[in-house]
């Protein structure tokens, strides 16, 4: 009875023991964290894209309340949540935030099958970083899209899908959270960030190519051909040109279309804009002219 009395003893304190140095441990390396992270974690919408410039949701909301004991919320926006869910979380932590403008991922490239005549078989992992990464390609471009989708396997939102018919990704308007994903997934960087625009118009330059003009019109024949024409036309000087390459400032582009018009190569593209009356004027007498040398040429057949 002594022994088992002994042995009880001696096992309790050794507990007791135990449990005063790991209360003590706890307090000493305790980690404090700021209980509106929770708070702010939970207005964030989970997606942990990363399109914010953080590794996941908690560290923007880390870096949120960061910004907050500091003042300042400028640079932090998570773009999937947009301004609705960054207003939440503005006035949790009883700040201002600016207001952002709505962007959209843009493909920039206009080489559909049409207009890239194909001249090699790629027989390798069928990715575009396997394929860029072997200095491959299928068509004479050597900057544009290679068509193999790795900007749609890496969109969470269902935003991008292959057109079949062209061969080019395209981008659902309503679907595309501006997270930035597909701009990281490309090894081409022909997509982009750009500001959705009234009433999601925007113009922009749908060519990466900086070859010289004539070896640009080989590879496409939709190319930018660095001719300088559209920078000369724009009276806002949203348009410049490099390496061979035009460059729309969607900042300063106020959707005049001017540049459309001047392109000479049809690489400058007009997103959502209505059809104009001009156009479809233009179409139509195209289209009574062609009915009536239709008839004219039946009614002489008769004749003979």
């Amino acid at each position: 009875m002594n022994f088992i009395l002994i042995a009880v003893i001696v096992l309790g304190t050794i507990g007791l023991i135990a449990a005063i140095v790991l209360f003590a441990a706890s307090k000493k390396f305790a980690v404090y964290e700021d209980p509106r992270i929770a708070q702010v974690g939970e207005l964030l919408p989970g997606a942990n894209c990363g399109g914010c410039g953080f590794p996941g949701c908690s560290g923007m909301a880390d870096a949120l309340v960061k910004g907050a004991d500091a003042g300042s919320l400028d640079g932090l926006m998570c773009p999937v949540g947009g301004a609705e869910t960054m207003g939440k979380v503005a006035d949790l932590l009883g700040m201002a935030i600016a207001n952002t403008e709505p962007m959209v991922a843009v493909v920039r490239c206009n080489g559909t099958c049409e207009h890239r005549a194909k001249i090699a078989e790629y027989a390798g992992l069928r990715t575009c970083a396997a394929m860029h990464a072997c200095g491959a390609g299928e068509t004479a471009c050597g900057f544009g899209c290679l068509g193999c989708g790795d900007c749609v396997a890496a969109c969470q939102f269902g935003a991008i899908s292959i057109n079949p018919a062209t061969g080019i990704p395209e981008v659902d308007d309503e679907k595309c959270t501006s997270c930035g994903a597909c701009v990281k997934a490309c090894p081409r960087n022909i997509i982009e960030l750009r500001k959705k625009g009234p009433k999601n118009r925007r113009v922009f330059v749908s060519c990466v190519n900086k070859d010289k003009g004539p070896a640009a019109m080989k590879a496409c024949a939709v190319s930018c051909i660095g001719c300088g024409k559209c920078e000369k036309e724009c009276p806002f000087g949203a348009i410049t040109v490099e390496n061979n390459l035009a460059y729309i400032d969607h900042q300063k582009c106020r959707l005049c279309r001017k540049c459309v018009a001047v392109c000479p190569k049809k690489a400058i593209v007009a997103v959502n804009f209505p059809v104009s009356k001009a156009s479809t004027t233009s179409m139509s007498s195209t289209t009574s002219s062609s009915s009536e040398t239709s008839e004219t040429s039946e009614r002489k057949e008769e004749q003979a």
